[in-house]
């Protein structure tokens, strides 16, 4: 084989080597993409969003250390909603729904309950977190209404509230509070529209 002709069949060998490289890197690519797509598929599912109409201000006073009664409830505006903490050393703080929220999910006694009802009356104590929870602000804050938790609030909230005319005056700002809250199904919409867009729909409980 003459040196003209070798170097020709080598180039052709390099440009067949070339093309099949890209080719594969191409497709490779091509897959990539399509294992990207596929991975959105997760954040399409239903979520759950809950609201109040309705909304409450809780008064809350450390009697003793570590013991906290429900001293006064008035009806507010959602937006307007939490707690007011007196303590028994004198100084006060002002509790938003969120910050309440946060403080009965980490207690170990009411995180107990919003898990585990059963096993509550193990851990109960008199504790802020307790007043919070069994207060009429906790269904604000996770506690449920379903039909089945009704005597749960009678046996625990009765003890929470600093007499008995205040708990009977509570309890139906309490109502108030439960029949408001309104549940919300949501699928994202992840930028898709038409029949496989967002949707959503709420009902009340």
């Amino acid at each position: 084989m003459t040196p003209t002709r070798r170097h020709a069949v080598l180039r052709r060998v390099k440009d067949i080597t070339l093309s099949t490289t890209l080719s594969i890197a191409l497709l490779g690519g091509a897959v990539a993409l399509q294992s990207c797509g596929n991975n959105n598929s997760d954040s399409d599912e239903e979520q759950t969003e809950t609201r109040f109409g309705k909304g409450v201000r809780t008064y809350i006073t450390e009697t003793a250390p570590g013991n906290f009664k429900i001293t006064d409830e008035v009806q507010a505006n959602p937006g307007q909603a939490g707690a007011i903490v007196s303590y028994f050393d004198g100084h006060r703080d002002t509790l938003s729904v969120e910050a309440a929220k946060r403080l009965v999910e980490t207690d170990q006694s009411t995180n107990t309950y919003l898990h585990n009802p059963g096993a509550y009356q193990a851990h109960h104590h008199n504790g802020l977190a307790n007043a919070l929870l069994w207060g009429s602000l906790g269904y604000m804050l996770g506690r449920s209404t379903a039909p089945q938790y009704r005597d749960d609030a009678r046996r625990y909230g009765s003890g929470i509230y600093a007499n008995t005319d205040l708990y009977n005056r509570s309890t139906r700002v309490g109502e108030s509070v439960r029949t408001s809250r309104v549940t919300r199904s949501v699928r994202p919409s992840s930028g898709r529209s038409g029949f496989f867009g967002g949707r959503s729909r709420s009902f009340s409980s």
